[in-house]
């Protein structure tokens, strides 16, 4: 059977986790722990040294840069695509962003001195690193541009689309508060343009926490950035070459990843879940 931390059945499991070969999954798989990601959880904090590195199965992290005058706005998003505190392959450091669950999920979490070993030790987890990182540089790049050149309206319809592009779900659950954090803006700004955009029928309805939108209607007012994200990101996964060269490999060569972790004793996501606080 497979094991559910590295297949997508449903909607469900991490696609970076699933793009290792199993004898570079069996260097991480002794220490990942299944956590849920509760919603508005700090999963990283500027300035902070990053203990662990999260795979997402489920759910949506923003990656927030927090100014001195205390003003927040996000710079890119991640779901079961990626992870969260990757970079501290590279050597413990400070992380540089605050990294905040804006819809709750599930992940499996390893340590990131444990992750760092690993790194060093398999050129497939260095290869699926780096396309992972090379779509997380074109979500920074264009989001800069964006942020810099096209309206506040314009860059709501883009982050709701994107959030909901990694919880597959037209319902999220924002507070204008929060949206107003991810777009490094005030809450008042957010108010009437969310207004506009229900008159328009891009949102259907926006109360208790949860936004409802109609991604054809949205996807109009939305610049090009969102699909040009979206296409990377997508690619990046997909076109993973070591997830080719697993594939590639016979039946009879092939190990059970379900094996390998029934051998660690942990299921990174049918096992009971640590819950992480905020």
């Amino acid at each position: 059977m497979p094991h559910p931390a590295v297949t997508r059945p449903g909607g469900s499991g991490n696609r970076l986790l699933a793009a290792l070969l199993p004898p570079d999954f069996a260097l991480l798989a002794p220490e990942l722990e299944p956590v849920a990601l509760d919603q508005d959880a700090i999963l990283a904090r500027a300035g902070d040294e990053v203990e662990h590195v999260f795979f997402p199965h489920s759910g949506a992290i923003s990656l927030m840069i927090d100014m001195a005058n205390g003003q927040t706005v996000a710079t890119a998003a991640i779901g079961c695509e990626g992870g969260v505190g990757i970079l501290s392959a590279l050597g413990p450091s400070p992380s540089a962003i605050t990294a905040i669950v804006h819809a709750a999920g599930t992940a499996s979490r390893i340590p990131a001195s444990r992750f760092r070993a690993a790194f060093n030790r398999s050129p497939a987890l260095r290869h699926a690193l780096q396309a992972h990182l090379s779509a997380m540089l074109t979500q920074f790049q264009l989001g800069a541009a964006c942020n810099a050149l096209h309206p506040v309206q314009v860059r709501m319809a883009r982050w709701l689309l994107h959030l909901s592009d990694h919880i597959d779900h037209d319902v999220l659950p924002l507070t204008q508060e929060a949206l107003s954090q991810i777009l490094g803006v005030r809450r008042t700004t957010v108010t009437p343009l969310m207004r506009n955009l229900r008159a328009s029928g891009a949102i259907r309805s926006d109360r208790r926490g949860q936004i409802e939108i109609d991604r054809s209607r949205l996807a109009a007012v939305a610049c090009e950035c969102h699909e040009t994200m979206r296409l990377k990101v997508d690619g990046s996964a997909s076109t993973n070459t070591a997830r080719s060269r697993f594939l590639a490999v016979g039946d009879d060569e092939r190990v059970s990843l379900g094996a390998l972790v029934a051998r660690s004793g942990k299921d990174p996501v049918t096992a009971h879940p640590t819950s992480v606080g905020k």
